[in-house]
């Protein structure tokens, strides 16, 4: 099913007898039984105010139509959300739904935040079939804070996200990307915490334990961004050997991508860490191939198909399931299992909003 409006949703929705599997643009793999219900159809652009860095737009909208109309005023989604296709072997085009849905966040997020941050409002259909609207559509009208934030991340187990509103930002003048070449795995998180720590405002914090590479990525007035740079050469120094690129777009797509991984064999892993425990835990994952973000607190772990790399996670932290067969997906779960008392306020909060258990049932455990 694609209905063509929010009514065409809300109607497909009531008058569901069984099953629905919650779609964007497809691109993220995440299949539940159940008849697809896209929102695809419910696309275009509500409200754009430049001048008040506000966008209000309805869910099915592809992310590259958004990213087209904001570079048009020289701004852009903070978030960096990333295009999942090529990890995946997916087609289709990411939806704002979808990114918004899944809580989609960049390498930007260690210094813009998440893209729950960006979100002033949403309009959903409920489980009932019941369209509900929270937040508001500007910066300065925002109310209901936590129920918006409480949509984004749900995956659509509590309702179908049918508009939302964002906060976006200017563009970015110029950016310079400071490159440590040689480092191991110990010596990328201590200067990946030493560049995070400057006072030169790091918007980006990776490391490829392939090429021995940590990148660390600076933004902002030209001016601004060349002598930032090089007072981090100054200081990263001492770690290995540092220099500048200027024009590095493409390496934090694929850092965003996770371009390594591409068209390789293996399950792929995301696991959330605090960036201090990352050289602990490393050794134990027994990984194939690692890509570090966020200074450490995301790490990318490429592992033989079918192992359950949850078991060898020894510190806090997270670990979703992002590429594998759907038989090791359905054994092993796509997200992390909730601890008890916290996977009892979600059961309680999907019987609120899904009192039939209709909306991509099973996803969330």
């Amino acid at each position: 099913m694609t209905p063509g409006s929010e009514a065409e949703l809300a109607e497909a929705i009531a008058g569901a007898s069984g099953p629905l599997c919650i779609q964007g643009g497809g691109t993220r793999g995440l299949a539940v039984d159940g008849e697809v219900l896209s929102t695809r159809g419910v696309s275009g652009v509500e409200l754009y105010e430049p001048g008040a860095l506000t966008l209000v737009v309805r869910a099915g909208t592809p992310v590259a139509e958004v990213e087209a109309l904001l570079a048009k005023e020289n701004q852009r989604l903070a978030v960096e959300p990333m295009d999942h296709r090529g990890l995946l072997g997916t087609d289709g085009a990411p939806t704002i739904g979808g990114v918004i849905a899944a809580n989609v966040s960049g390498p930007r997020r260690i210094q813009a935040g998440a893209a729950r941050d960006h979100l002033l409002g949403v309009r959903f259909v409920d489980g009932a079939g019941q369209v509900v609207k929270n937040g508001g559509r500007v910066m300065k009208n925002v109310t209901g804070y936590d129920l918006v934030k409480l949509m984004c991340g749900a995956h659509g187990t509590l309702g179908v996200l049918t508009e939302v509103a964002l906060k976006v930002l200017p563009r970015a003048e110029a950016a310079a990307t400071v490159t440590l070449t040689g480092l191991d795995q110990p010596g990328a998180v201590r200067a990946m915490s030493a560049a995070l720590g400057s006072p030169y405002d790091v918007t980006g914090a990776a490391y490829d334990a392939e090429t021995y590479q940590a990148h660390i990525r600076v933004e902002g007035f030209r001016d601004s961004a060349a002598y930032r740079s090089a007072e981090l050469v100054k200081l990263l120094s001492p770690f290995a050997m540092a220099e500048v690129q200027e024009d590095a777009e493409s390496l934090w797509r694929g850092i965003r991508d996770v371009a390594a991984f591409q068209g390789r064999d293996g399950d792929v892993w995301r696991i959330s860490v605090k960036p201090t425990d990352a050289v602990e835990l490393v050794p134990h994952l027994e990984a194939e191939a690692l890509q570090f973000d966020w200074g450490g607190g995301l790490i990318w772990a490429l592992v033989p198909a079918g192992t359950e790399l949850r078991n060898r996670i020894n510190v806090p932290g997270h670990a979703t399931l992002v590429r594998a067969a759907q038989e090791t997906r359905a054994r092993l779960g796509v997200f992390q299992p909730q601890p008890g008392p916290l996977a009892a306020v979600s059961d309680g909060l999907r019987r609120q909003f899904d009192p039939r258990g209709i909306l991509n049932p099973g996803l969330m455990g």
